[in-house]
């Protein structure tokens, strides 16, 4: 009984401080130590790797002796003539064959007609898609350069090194046995503390006294929900933080990115409608202050957003805007199309770069793959959440410039800061088929170069 009470103590000091910004020692001595391990491990790894590379080089190069002998003993069969009677080899049909087809290739080129070649481009296309596909592979969890002794990986080296094997194990029993319960109990306070606070400022009227306490109890709020998958944030150029009447966008990884933004400053969410425990979280929230959540199915609830959002903008005593617009997790390695709705509504864009670094525990939430307490359960269990935020400096739409120019602008300045890929693909393309008009676009295109080719 007074181990439970002296760790219930221990936890309460421990959140009460994380709740006004207190950054720990400890966790950075933890990254610190976590680096060491895996530069270890990388360091194993790479020895396994070699000796596997050595010993299937030794047995290759066995093979390639054995069928130089075997051809010694078999002669040349590919010689068109005989060396000793000048006569044609029977195998000179063959060649003689191909003579033929290369001519008529060249005939078939300079008249201009369409030839099986001319698919070659397509070929191209389609095994480059297959060997390194820019769009489905941003989708899944993303590649990492070293093992981190973590599970959610698609390689095992601790089958092959006892040494990484007894690191693994002990490494399991330590995030399962002891950093889950720990960060589990976080949670389940820190959600009970979220709803009752919120439910405590939905009964104060709206004021400029309701507003502060929702900013103050938020953050509080977020900091000590951040503790439950140990976050160590890291931000940058934090004068150019979101401000009242403007629109905060962000790349977008996980539901986990709200509460890194949220650690440093308040915002007004925009958002789907979920059910189960972030639908709890969100009907809480939309208590103690004003939030947009729509059915993304339904068109009427987008025009309404459009609405409600250039309503919010144009009120500058209502908490800035945060919004995502690629509408989909993407795995943080790179940034795809922003939707143009958001940047349609007028008033000042606060861009916001956010880079994790997947060593420690891989953020991405595959949604066609994990439900939210399965993805909650893995972040729950990673080493740590550790990410970096840059705040780049606010952007307005030029006085010639379009919605989807400037949200393409916005975008790439996202994408340069946070060091990830620019990519003008739509995020949708991981619920739905490609569209009939990008098909549409490809046959274009294909038709115009046959008919430049046969003129």
């Amino acid at each position: 009984m007074f181990f439970i009470a002296l760790f219930a103590l221990a936890l309460v000091i421990w959140l009460g401080l994380a709740s006004v910004g207190h950054d720990f020692w400890i966790h950075r001595k933890y990254v610190e130590k976590l680096m060491k391990l895996f530069e270890y491990g990388r360091k194993r790894v790479e020895t396994v790797e070699h000796r596997v590379k050595e010993r299937q080089r030794k047995l290759s190069q066995m093979r390639e002796d054995s069928d130089d002998e075997d051809d010694d003993e078999d002669g040349d069969v590919f010689d068109v003539f005989d060396d000793k009677s000048g006569k044609a080899h029977p195998n000179g049909d063959i060649f003689e064959n191909r003579r033929h087809r290369t001519m008529s290739l060249s005939i078939s080129q300079e008249k201009k007609e369409f030839n099986i070649a001319d698919i070659t481009e397509f070929l191209r296309l389609g095994i480059k898609a297959i060997v390194d596909d820019e769009v489905t592979k941003r989708f899944a969890a993303e590649e990492l350069k070293t093992w981190n002794l973590l599970t959610r990986t698609d390689k095992f080296y601790h089958y092959n090194s006892l040494r990484l094997a007894i690191i693994w194990f002990y490494g399991f029993l330590f995030r399962y046995l002891f950093l889950l319960p720990i960060r589990f109990s976080i949670t389940i306070l820190g959600v009970g503390w979220l709803v009752l606070c919120t439910g405590l400022i939905a009964l104060i009227p709206n004021s400029r006294l309701k507003r502060w306490m929702y900013y103050e109890v938020s953050i509080m709020n977020f900091r000590v929900l951040s503790r439950g998958f140990s976050g160590l944030i890291t931000y940058h150029n934090v004068e150019n933080r979101a401000k009242p009447g403007g629109i905060c966008v962000a790349n977008h990884t996980s539901p986990i990115d709200v509460v890194i933004l949220h650690c440093d400053n308040s915002y007004a969410l925009v958002g789907q409608t979920h059910g189960g425990f972030l639908g709890v979280l969100q009907r809480a929230l939309a208590r103690a202050t004003h939030h947009i959540w729509f059915d993304r199915s339904e068109m009427g609830d987008r025009l309404a957003v459009s609405r409600r959002l250039s309503e919010h903008v144009a009120d500058t005593d209502k908490l800035p805007i945060l919004i995502f617009p690629e509408g989909t997790c993407i795995n943080n390695s790179a940034v795809m199309m922003f939707k143009k709705g958001s940047f349609e509504v007028g008033g000042i864009i606060y861009p916001a770069a956010i880079k994790y670094d997947a060593r420690f525990g891989d953020p991405f939430w595959n949604s066609s793959k994990y439900d939210y307490m399965r993805y909650l359960l893995m972040m729950m269990t990673s080493w740590a959440i550790v990410c970096d935020v840059w705040y780049l400096p606010p952007m307005v739409r030029g006085d010639n410039e379009s919605a989807i120019d400037f949200a393409q602008r916005v975008k790439a300045e996202i994408a340069r800061k946070g060091g990830l890929v620019d990519l003008e693909i739509d995020g949708a393309l991981k619920r739905s088929a490609v569209k009939p008009e990008w098909r549409a676009r490809q046959q274009l295109n294909y038709s115009r170069r046959i008919s430049t080719a046969t003129k």
